[in-house]
């Protein structure tokens, strides 16, 4: 990095075939991870029904997945919500499924093995139908968000920034996604909102970085390509890095303080904001490179009649 007066000069496109390379190994890895381990899914999108219970003491989780094998319910998923002491049972959808009564009987099955008290906190359910076309909601969602971010931003910049956006927005898409199930967190309707809210995100940091470097391609009359992008993020770069870190303040904040109900909204936003940031200066700005982006493309078109009398 070198600092010529009060202006830094980082080389960000001198790195840019190490980026790519990165780039690649990391959406490889999130693809094959949604392609072999697939997604798990809430039962917003599968349908079924959730089950909340609260324990007076911390739960044995052996105990109550027994207990609700013993029942005829052994296709259940068990796992603690927030403390040891409360605990979430997702049981699959069924045709002939009132979740009333199968609620009542599994909280009567678990009070039974407990010996004890419960509170019977919360009931959702879902069904077969919903789910599938929440499914389809959803998928449809990103796509016409995508199409949209298209269509807009080639009227607003040129066809190359537009192409250059939705590339980096689809690798931000994909590793979100796919690191949802590399690790098999729970991918359910808020999860899928944070993934539209980092849509929005990256298209606003990269029509900031867009924009300076059309203005730069206009301003400055020497300089290739490469040189007027790596001026341009070096401009905008501050403005960048605090809008990052203090959306990831407010973000950790939500992660270990707001509870375990938006744990997978916060944990996609915090992911999406770094990836976000990383794409905005390194897979857009890299593809309108790629895309053969020049003075030319950016210049205003002059009007008939109006001399350009500009040194």
């Amino acid at each position: 990095m070198q600092i010529l007066g009060n202006k830094r000069n980082i080389d960000f496109m001198g790195k840019r075939q190490i980026a790519l390379a990165f780039s690649l190994v990391v959406i490889t890895i999130a693809i094959g991870s949604i392609a072999f381990r697939g997604l798990s899914l809430g039962i917003d999108f599968t349908g079924g029904t959730l089950i909340e219970v609260g324990y007076g003491e911390p739960a044995n989780l052996e105990s109550v997945r027994q207990a609700l094998t013993d029942s005829g319910y052994g296709d259940s998923s068990v796992q603690q919500f927030g403390t040891p002491r409360d605990i979430l049972i997702r049981l699959a959808s069924s045709a002939d499924a009132d979740s009333a009564r199968l609620s009542n009987e599994v909280f009567a099955a678990l009070s039974k093995a407990a010996g004890s008290e419960l509170e019977l906190r919360r009931v959702e359910f879902v069904g077969p139908q919903v789910g599938d076309e929440l499914t389809e909601d959803g998928a449809l969602a990103v796509l016409v968000a995508l199409i949209a971010i298209l269509m807009y931003v080639a009227m607003r910049f040129e066809w190359r920034f537009a192409v250059g956006s939705v590339i980096a927005l689809i690798h931000d898409v994909f590793i979100v996604v796919g690191l949802f199930a590399l690790l098999q967190i729970e991918f359910d309707l808020p999860v899928l909102a944070a993934v539209l809210a980092v849509i929005g995100y990256s298209l606003n940091d990269t029509i900031v970085v867009f924009d300076r470097i059309r203005e730069n391609f206009r301003k400055m009359r020497k300089g290739e390509p490469i040189e007027i992008v790596n001026r341009s993020l070096n401009e905008t770069l501050s403005r960048t890095l605090v809008t990052s870190l203090t959306t990831i303040l407010v973000l950790l904040a939500l992660f270990f303080l707001g509870g375990e109900i938006i744990h997978g909204f916060a944990f996609a936003l915090l992911v999406g904001v770094v990836i976000g940031t990383y794409s905005s200066i390194y897979v857009a700005s890299t593809s309108i490179l790629m895309l053969g982006v020049s003075k030319a493309d950016l210049m205003p078109v002059k009007k008939e009649g109006v001399v350009d009398d500009r040194p």
